[in-house]
């Protein structure tokens, strides 16, 4: 059964375009309060939540997220927000309302709370999406000069850093690495833009060997960043920052299959191009604006949007 939304008697519920979050009491380190966060079914295109879900898509993220989340630990890469994954850890009174224990197994995520840094560390390893507009323009992406000559979808001669803001409705918005520096100046500025520009390189290098192990190019990604707090919201001063939110999946990130990678145009990818395909349709027929209500996804873009996640998780996850 698709999960469109979670009802739990938790504080601090929020509900952003794909995922619910709440306030564990007492469930991280030295019963501090923890994160709760509720991997639902809706799908966001083009900045619209979509009325029709899909499901089991927050299982398949929850599952490929956490696997990241570990495996970066593992590799000794970054701290991160993960403290678990089971729904057996949530309170029975928690569920005062309508939503069951059994409807959130395989969809929870119960991670540290953190003080976000506002800005998204997005690393490019393919020229594509909103850089690749920016270098047709002027031959930069994000105040970085490139090689003249690169097609869609070329590989970048190594990696960018280029980081965005974070936006709480509509598109984030592409920035220079100095503009990031002073966006989090009250954080710690451009020294700490420089770790975490360090940070995103060396985790996106090792997770796209990683990838191209395993039949797929990760072409670009973004990762958030925060510093762990207290209950009283805090900084643990002894805390560096830590990768928070999911990390490397066919939601934050672009997975081409690596057999048909061929630069000169589009790839195929495993995300949601079953569905802006068919909306790209109905805005070219006067059926939608890209604005909200979304419409109604016919079964068709619906199996055709879950087989391309499974598929990633399971070309990711296979041994």
């Amino acid at each position: 059964m698709a999960v469109f939304e979670s009802d739990l008697t938790l504080p601090g519920r929020r509900q952003g375009k794909v995922r619910d979050t709440y306030t564990l009491p007492g469930a991280g380190p030295d019963d501090i309060d923890a994160l709760l966060i509720v991997a639902s079914d809706r799908l966001s295109a083009f900045d619209v939540v979509m009325p029709t879900p899909i499901p089991g898509k927050g299982i398949i993220l929850t599952e490929i997220a956490a696997f990241w989340l570990r495996w970066i630990e593992d590799q000794e890469l970054c701290r991160t927000h993960l403290l678990s994954t089971e729904a057996d850890l949530i309170p029975d009174e928690a569920f005062g309302g309508s939503t069951t224990r059994a409807q959130l197994e395989g969809r929870v995520t119960i991670g540290r709370k953190c003080r976000v840094i506002p800005v998204e560390c997005v690393v490019r390893g393919y020229l594509e999406g909103s850089g690749w507009k920016e270098y047709k323009q002027s031959g930069r992406v994000c105040g970085i000069e490139l090689p003249r000559g690169l097609s869609q979808c070329d590989e970048l001669p190594a990696p960018i850093f280029t980081p965005a803001t974070k936006a709480d409705e509509g598109h984030d918005e592409n920035i220079g690495f100095d503009a990031a520096c002073d966006h989090v100046e009250s954080m710690g500025g451009r020294m700490l833009m420089e770790t975490l520009r360090t940070r995103s390189l060396n985790i996106y290098t090792a997770a796209s060997a990683y990838a191209r192990d395993h039949g797929l190019i990760l072409a670009d990604t973004k990762f958030e960043f925060g510093f762990p707090v207290d209950n009283d919201g805090d900084l643990i001063i002894s805390e560096d920052p830590i990768l928070i939110d999911e990390a490397l999946t066919p939601d934050s990130s672009r997975f081409w299959p690596l057999d048909d990678y061929e630069p000169g145009h589009a790839q195929k990818s495993f995300d949601k191009q079953f569905v802006r395909e068919y909306l790209e349709t109905l805005v070219a027929e006067g059926k939608w604006s890209k604005t909200p209500p979304g419409p109604q996804l016919p079964k068709s873009v619906i199996e055709g949007t879950i087989a391309k996640y499974r598929e990633a998780r399971d070309l990711l996850l296979e041994s």
